[in-house]
């Protein structure tokens, strides 16, 4: 067990600086900070000058390992737009994302559970067919077109709900909610189910796969034949038993939640970190663009390595294996 997860750590550590190195590589080409930081009465001294306190006419090696010590120091430079260190200005937007991120799994998981388990037990019933055929929207539609629709519907034509922005929020210490007011648990439905419909019809549809697998297996059979009422063979041996896969795709399907929240924060103009790496785009902000995909992949690899360390755990073949090769 130790040596596993010893070396799952040493693979994220590799896949964090190989993230790292593309990423940086590809804002080479993005276009030059210097045109919109400085105006158009701008010298030639006036353009070194700056690129010489950027760093950028370092090598590009240097100023990758200096981006590197840097971050590991919780430094992740100064916001060529703002002026204002990257760190400072990703606290302020990163509540915003979490908490839309956090809702949206919430949704994903208790309906694609839920539905993937109702209509694995009533799979010829009316309604479970309604619910596979309907899900298909939220498979097939992109996730901004969804968004777009859900706007024309509740914000547009009913009212119910605000089309943009995050509500009033409430400062506790250094977090701002919306929790805590009417506007802003309001503001948080659509985009939270832009974003969780896709990632909660992939589980549904795949819990219900696993859960008519198990169902045909032999030992539920004999749970059946040994008079175990519905309700356990259901919930205490057939929906256990699809946790395995279950767990995984989740798992991965969270981290997809906050890596595409920047489509939902750019369609309901949400505060969040997604947004202002668009801005960042608009604005060739090297060190926004590169401290929130490093903050992604971060995400992302921690994520998956909890997953494997999960799967290590439910899973004991697995342990068998690892034991065995041991040996």
């Amino acid at each position: 067990m130790l040596a596993y997860v010893i070396r799952r750590v040493f693979q994220s550590i590799f896949v964090l600086l190989m993230v790292g190195l593309v990423a940086f590589s590809m804002f080479r080409f993005v276009g030059d900070p210097v045109e919109n930081l400085l105006g158009q009465e701008r010298t030639q001294a006036d353009i070194e000058r700056v690129r010489d306190q950027l760093g950028l006419n370092d090598p590009f090696p240097v100023q990758y390992v200096k981006f590197l010590g840097n971050a590991l120091q919780g430094n992740l430079g100064v916001s060529y737009r703002q002026g204002r260190p990257v760190s400072e200005i990703i606290a302020e937007r990163a509540p915003a994302t979490l908490e839309l991120a956090g809702v949206s799994a919430l949704f994903a998981v208790v309906f694609g559970v839920g539905l993937g388990v109702f209509t694995a037990i009533r799979r010829d019933g009316f309604v479970a067919n309604f619910i596979m055929t309907t899900s298909l929207i939220g498979v097939s539609l992109p996730t901004f077109l969804i968004g777009i629709l859900l706007i024309y519907v509740f914000a547009v034509e009913l009212g119910w709900l605000p089309s943009f922005g995050r509500g009033e929020t409430v400062k506790i210490g250094g977090w701002s909610t919306g929790f805590l007011t009417e506007s802003g648990l309001k503001a948080i439905i659509l985009p939270a189910i832009t974003l969780g419909l896709y990632q909660m019809t992939l589980i549904m549809r795949l819990v219900r796969s696993e859960m008519l697998e198990v169902l045909r297996t032999d030992y539920i059979k004999f749970a059946r034949a040994r008079g175990l009422s519905t309700r356990a063979i259901n919930f205490g041996h057939a929906l256990k038993n699809t946790l395995v896969p279950v767990i995984t795709v989740t798992g991965l399907q969270i981290g997809s939640i906050i890596a595409f929240a920047i489509i939902t924060e750019t369609v309901f103009q949400w505060p969040g970190v997604g947004l202002l790496f668009i801005n960042a785009i608009q604005f060739v902000d090297i060190p926004v663009m590169a401290a929130y995909l490093m903050l992604i992949s971060v995400m992302f690899v921690l994520i998956n390595l909890i997953v494997d360390l999960l799967y290590f755990v439910i899973d004991p073949r697995l342990s068998a294996d690892a034991s065995s090769r041991g040996h």
